[in-house]
């Protein structure tokens, strides 16, 4: 068996190590991969190159229902160019008691109830986190400890995605026909455990609560984290 068609591995190291543009290294080696194996069964170079881009083609017709989900970004776009973060930041600014803590905890616990329900696509960095919660998470912030300094806000940005990832992450599992739960069946049906995919549902809640837990606590500290970064330095 040729081992050429690893070259594709080869070109995503060196691709990554100089530091090129991620998506042209990924398609460079894709490229690479199919090529190296259409001459590996004996294919011209441009017979094998004509056949890497078909199978690329074929893929993403046959997929190509997931390109919807980037429809969206267009009008997220035109939302944010007419001051959807901002009032976002204003909205949550003008609600006393609101805290950046308070604010993600209760995203946290939506977006585990919604993915345990099914509805994954609810929430998510580009529809949700960027135009709605981390402005939301600033002005809380802001409202509370004046003008935050670029790492604070980089710090609450960054909480707000690591949000809606445990979120997800851990939600999701509870429901059954979910398909990392389906993924489990399967691997466990091919060793020879049957198992039924809502009892594997089931010994995922235990696991979705301890992740709440932890990430609440993280984000309850998160307020006092805030003010102490955010204090300007002695002689400022």
């Amino acid at each position: 068996m040729s081992l050429w068609p690893l070259i594709g591995i080869a070109v995503v190291v060196v691709g990554f190590v100089l530091r090129f543009n991620p998506l042209l290294v990924v398609v460079a080696a894709a490229l690479a991969t199919g090529i190296a194996f259409g001459l590996s069964t004996g294919l011209a170079p441009l017979p094998a190159a004509i056949k890497t881009l078909e199978t690329f083609g074929k893929a993403f017709n046959d997929n190509r229902y997931i390109t919807l989900t980037w429809m969206i970004l267009p009008v997220i776009g035109l939302l944010e160019r007419a001051g959807l973060q901002e009032k976002a930041r204003d909205l949550v600014a003008a609600i006393k008691g609101a805290t950046t803590g308070r604010l993600l905890i209760l995203y946290l616990l939506a977006r585990q109830v919604t993915s345990a329900a099914g509805l994954t696509s609810l929430g998510g960095h580009p529809q949700m986190v960027r135009p709605l919660i981390a402005p939301m998470a600033e002005g809380a912030a802001e409202a509370r400890h004046g003008p935050l300094t670029q790492a604070v806000r980089m710090r609450v940005r960054a909480m707000s995605a690591a949000t809606d990832n445990i979120g997800l992450f851990f939600g999701e599992d509870i429901f059954f026909a979910i398909a990392s739960i389906l993924l489990i069946k399967g691997f466990l049906e091919q060793n020879g455990i049957m198992v039924e995919p809502l009892a594997l549902s089931v010994w995922a809640i235990p696991t979705a609560l301890l992740a709440f837990v932890i990430h609440g606590v993280r984000l309850w500290r998160l307020d006092a984290q805030v003010a102490r970064l955010n204090e300007p330095e002695p002689g400022q």
